[in-house]
């Protein structure tokens, strides 16, 4: 049997536990929910829990094995959960899962929890699974359809919105699921009741320092030097700090360079771009800043830069922050800054 993780969680409060479930996927907030409810319900049974993790280095299969069939010591039924990140259990354990499925035993229910899985992850081992129990994948949510998951999951919280608020949760939280599931549980705590329209939903919703830096790199990307000017002034002026901002600022630029890399040696930039988690609405941005700045080593020169900044925010280097950023910034949106900035750093 294959369902959604949300269809999943409620047969988990609805229903028996089945002898196996497989809960995967790279959208962690879907995951962790899903394999939640099999533990919730084990729990409210007094089934007894142990936990076998299969990353790192080579996983005793055998121990599993003999897991499955040794008698517990508090509980006359029990819960077994297989940690399986990389969602490859291997020759040797696709075997004992598939032996497992075969006669599972009945006082133990298997959980299988995978944090990464595509197509390819399929195979003989996972119809076992799907034959006699459960199989959830947890597939990214794409950006036309997170406004509906946004609605749904309000919905569920006993809210009610405008499309254009829920719009507009879904542009502010960028496909992150985890920061709309966070504002979702706000609202049901401060929302009156009624329908929440879209300016009662943006008051509710924090401009959180994230939101603004993410705003300030798409600016930069973009090739939009005054509206970087505004944006730092502003962000200055509420009272942020440049060390705050310098993860997202780096972590940007290497993503910039990965996909500098990919260009020059003629990769599918698309492709490139989807595997690096970037949204349809996140790439052009990118696009444009690749094509003025088309070489890896710029892109590695500015992510140096980066970290030059980070250390003076830090007190442990030369320089005023905020000086430093804006130089940075300004360089990646006109190409003569970037000039100067590179040959003042002796690069």
């Amino acid at each position: 049997m294959e369902l959604r993780p949300d269809q999943l969680a409620a047969q988990a409060a609805g229903q028996p536990l089945r002898p196996v479930y497989l809960v995967a996927g790279s959208e962690t907030l879907l995951v962790l929910e899903a394999a939640d409810a099999i533990r919730a319900r084990a729990r409210s049974e007094g089934i007894e829990r142990e936990v076998f993790d299969a990353d790192g280095r080579e996983p005793d299969w055998d121990a599993l094995s003999a897991s499955f069939n040794a008698p517990s010591l508090f509980s006359s039924r029990r819960l077994i959960e297989l940690r399986l990140p990389s969602g490859k259990p291997g020759k040797a354990g696709a075997e004992v899962i598939g032996e497992f499925c075969a006669d599972p035993p009945g006082d133990v229910t298997l959980l299988i929890v995978a944090g990464d899985w595509s197509k390819a992850h399929h195979g003989k081992w996972v119809d076992a699974v799907s034959r006699v129990g459960v199989v959830s994948v947890a597939w990214p949510v794409k950006p036309h359809e997170l406004p509906g998951w946004i609605d749904r999951r309000l919905r569920e919280r006993g809210l009610r919105a405008a499309p254009d608020a829920v719009q507009g949760l879904a542009e502010r939280v960028e496909g992150n699921l985890l920061a709309a599931a966070q504002e979702i549980d706000k609202l049901a705590l401060l929302a009156p009741e009624g329908i929440l329209d879209l300016e009662r939903m943006q008051s509710l919703v924090a401009d959180a320092a994230r939101y603004d830096v993410f705003r300030l790199l798409e600016s930069a990307l973009s090739g939009q030097p005054a509206q970087v000017r505004r944006m730092l002034a502003g962000l200055r002026a509420e009272g942020e700090q440049v060390a705050g901002l310098m993860p997202m600022v780096i972590r940007e630029l290497l993503r910039a360079a990965t996909l500098a890399r990919a260009q020059a040696r003629g990769a599918n930039l698309a492709a490139e771009m989807k595997s690096q988690g970037l949204w349809e609405s996140r790439q052009a941005p990118f696009k444009r800043a690749l094509q003025r700045h088309a070489t890896p080593l710029r892109w590695n020169r500015f992510a140096a830069y980066a970290s030059r900044i980070d250390r003076a925010a830090k007190g442990r280097g030369a320089g005023e922050p905020w000086q430093l950023l804006e130089r940075l910034l300004l360089a990646i949106a006109e190409q003569a800054p970037a000039t100067r900035l590179l040959a003042g750093a002796g690069r």
